[in-house]
Order: structure tokens, then sequence, then C-alpha cells
């Protein structure tokens, strides 16, 4: 068997993200070291797979290979979702209402900015572990919000994530108490970064 190509991720750099309001400094660094153990752990599961496939033991009655596979899908989710999160994010924001472009999407799909921000804010306080995130169709152009429950379950096939917010406890304690999701989401506003979101529409 020919040997495969081995893949390595490099996290990435957010050193803009900063004195953001509500925030702390502290969170984040805390926040970007687990996200470094979500890209660590990509590679790994990655290699492992690499050597049962170099060795012929790439098989579904194979319950390490099995296993494994069912858990990169978990990692490889945690590392992307934390990279679109810290993307889509800056000191102060870009100002309390999206540009053209996207508010024009959001007007079409909800009917209005106020519309769309009132049922992204309801999807990002549910109980539960996980991320609030508007995607788009790129067949239809819509843009649907959306509940993932840890990092994998619920995701849309195909669509593509415009607004992103992390809403595991990890993003917001001990700025916030547990039972204090609403006012990390308020605080997650006042810093958005609407323009890069808009950067990543069809």
């Amino acid at each position: 068997m020919a040997d495969v190509p081995q893949k390595k991720y490099t996290p990435m750099q957010f050193p803009h993200l900063k004195a953001l309001k509500g925030l702390s400094d502290a969170v984040l660094d805390t926040h970007f070291k687990l996200y470094e153990g979500y890209v660590n752990r990509t590679n790994k599961l990655t290699e492992s797979l690499s050597g049962l496939q170099l060795k012929g033991e790439a098989a579904g009655t194979n319950p390490a290979y099995a296993e494994m596979t069912r858990r990169l899908g978990f990692e490889y989710n945690g590392m992307v979702l934390h990279e679109y999160y810290f993307g889509n994010m800056k000191p102060g924001g870009s100002g309390q209402t999206p540009p053209a472009k996207l508010r024009k999407a959001m007007e079409e799909s909800f009917g209005s900015f106020e519309n769309w921000f009132t049922d992204f804010k309801a999807v990002a306080t549910m109980p539960g572990i996980g991320w609030a995130v508007t995607f788009q169709d790129p067949r239809t152009g819509w843009l649907s919000n959306h509940w993932i429950t840890l990092h994998e379950t619920n995701n849309i096939a195909g669509f593509k994530p415009i607004i992103i917010m992390d809403a595991w406890e990890h993003a917001f304690t001990p700025d916030y108490k547990a039972n204090e999701r609403a006012k990390y989401v308020d605080a997650y506003f006042s810093n958005i970064d609407y323009d890069a979101c808009e950067g990543r529409l069809k």
C-alpha cells in the first residue's frame, strides 16, 4: 500500500483579540489553549488513522479504527468552529448593524435584521453545550439559525457558517456565571465583526 500523505494543521493565531468588551483576556487565553488542543488532537487522530491504513487495518470491523474515525468529526469541528468564532470578533466590533450585503441577506431570510437578531439570541441562550450558528444555504443564499450540539451534531451538510458563537461555558466563565449566558451573548455582540461575517457570504 502506498504511503498516506500526512496532513498537519497549525493552530491559527488571533493577536487582535485583546481587550474585548465583556470578555477578559484571561478567559480568551484559556480558550486559545483549548482550541490548540482540538488542533493537536485532530493531527494526532489523523496520524493514528493513517498508521492503521498503512498496516492494512482500516476496516469498519476494527473497533480502534471505527471509534477514532467517529471521534475525528468532534475534533475537526472543534478546531474549525473555534477559528470561525475567533475570526468573527474584534475589539469594539464593527457597529450595531451589519453592512449592506449581510443585512440584505438577513432581511430576505428573516424579514428584518431585528427578526434575525431576536432569533439568533433565542438559539444562543437555549440550554445545552454547543454553538449558535447562522448558516447560508449555498443554493438559495438563504440564512438560517441553528444549534450545534457539542461540535458535530446538527451541522448542516454543505451550508456555509456565516456567524458563529461558542455557547460552551468555557467561552464565558469565570467572567460570567454558568446561568448568565445571556450576559455573555450581549458581550459577544458588542465585539462582533459583521464585516468578517459578510466576507463569508456566497
